[in-house]
């Protein structure tokens, strides 16, 4: 055993250990290095956050609160129209027919935007939905509808119905014709949209964009206006479900007329964006709406 005499025991400890020595063996020793990363503003600063498209935003013409709460008011409208449309049928009741058009406007109003959405995303705007974009005379129309046949059946004999509607075989052959046109028209007019995808718009173009082309194919080989002939025939056909007399004849009129000043003045349009192709393609294709065949230009 090594003896270490009093000199030794007092050794000056402001030598690190490292430095110490003996005759049988030597070691150094460090301090352990802290583990932690340097601070750097630039790598330990937040992640930024990604620029939101203003239109996006509350106010704006995307605005996701916006779209969210029509999508949510227009599904709950159908619902409680359908609930109520089976209620009222089932206990005899002629006003069945108000919550079904009610159903009909919601359905259609809510694929108008969706469709716009899924196929058409540049153009999904809150005005895709259609609930105010076609000014005041359009909800004027539906809620005159909804009007004559409620205040019609609480306070018109039964008879008055039944001549009214003799000219389509009677109150059921009416019913099953406004159920057919309204079917027929809500499927042409979404098909179309599909099938246009970006080259349909809710508006007459009056420029050509790049991506717009003329669509030939599929509902398009047949009829070259097939959301104007979906829109027109979905109309007449709710107030044929309705029993409306004067709102049918009514839609008849103010359908045709804006849809022939509509097609006669996009045509005009369409002639100079794509020229004799669709001239030809005009010749071979009709709009499906009797007394319309187009413009003349």
């Amino acid at each position: 055993m090594d003896n270490f005499d009093s000199t030794s025991s007092s050794t000056d400890y402001s030598t690190p250990p490292a430095q110490m020595t003996s005759t049988s063996h030597s070691y150094d020793w460090s301090p352990p290095q802290p583990s932690y990363i340097p601070y750097n503003p630039e790598t330990n600063s937040k992640p930024k956050t990604k620029a939101i498209d203003p239109s996006n935003l509350p106010g704006g013409k995307k605005s996701l609160s916006g779209i969210s709460l029509r999508s949510f008011l227009l599904g709950q409208a159908f619902s409680a129209s359908i609930i109520l449309t089976f209620l009222a049928y089932w206990s005899s009741s002629a006003l069945w027919r108000a919550p079904f058009f009610l159903a009909s406007l919601a359905l259609f109003h809510f694929l108008e935007y969706y469709i716009t959405a899924a196929y058409n995303p540049q153009y999904a705007t809150i005005s895709a939905f259609l609930l105010s974009a076609n000014g005041a005379a359009y909800n004027i129309a539906h809620g005159s509808a909804i009007a004559e046949c409620v205040l019609g059946r609480l306070f018109l004999p039964e008879g008055y119905f039944r001549w009214t509607a003799a000219v389509f075989g009677g109150a059921k052959g009416q019913i099953i014709i406004g159920l057919l046109l309204t079917a027929v028209g809500q499927v042409v007019r979404s098909v179309a949209m599909i099938y246009a995808g970006p080259s349909f718009t809710h508006k007459v173009q009056v420029e050509r964009r790049d991506e717009h082309v003329l669509v030939k194919d599929g509902v398009y080989s047949v009829l070259r206006h097939p959301s104007y002939f979906g829109f027109f025939w979905w109309g007449i056909g709710t107030q044929l479900v309705l029993g409306n007399p004067f709102c049918f004849l009514a839609y008849v009129v103010v359908l045709w007329q804006f849809f022939s000043s509509r097609i006669q003045n996009e045509e005009r349009h369409l002639i100079q964006f794509f020229g004799q192709d669709y001239i030809d393609y005009r010749k071979r294709t009709w709009v499906g709406i009797p007394g319309i065949s187009g413009s003349s230009y």
